[in-house]
């Protein structure tokens, strides 16, 4: 995977994150119930709470070698993360709250990533062309 986000800036504290991933292809996701998303930009929110916090996951998913054990994996590997937002002590159903409020948004695949999440819809939205993270950080700061 090619990616413009360079992880050493990332903090390494807890907390969540939102990843713009350009599919420049169609891709077959073969861990979910098999499916195939269409060529075009997708953002995933996570959280990240383990060792190494956001710096550790965010390197994990832009690394193009490692083990496939997510859903989002599939993508990374085909894709290209375009930007990612970093939130210390966040919360990824907010973080994905201000995603689908966009205008253009929609849910590719019901449940992708939310396995866990009782309130919301998936943890991916397909997203417009012209889709700016910075726009989420700041209305989920206000």
């Amino acid at each position: 995977m090619q990616h413009t986000v360079d992880p050493e800036k990332i903090p390494a504290a807890a907390g969540a994150y939102a990843l713009l991933i350009e599919l420049p292809r169609p891709t077959t996701l073969t861990r979910f119930p098999e499916v195939t998303l269409p060529t075009g930009n997708y953002v995933y929110c996570g959280s990240a709470y383990g060792p190494g916090g956001l710096r550790a996951r965010i390197a994990r998913h832009l690394r193009y070698e490692k083990p496939m054990r997510w859903h989002l994996d599939f993508m990374t590997r085909c894709g290209t993360a375009r930007a990612v937002l970093a939130h210390p002590g966040g919360n990824e159903c907010a973080l994905m709250a201000a995603v689908i409020a966009h205008p253009g948004t929609g849910i590719p695949i019901p449940g992708f990533g939310s396995s866990d999440c009782r309130q919301c819809p998936a943890h991916l939205a397909a997203v417009p062309e012209n889709f700016d993270l910075a726009r989420i950080s700041m209305k989920t700061q206000q």
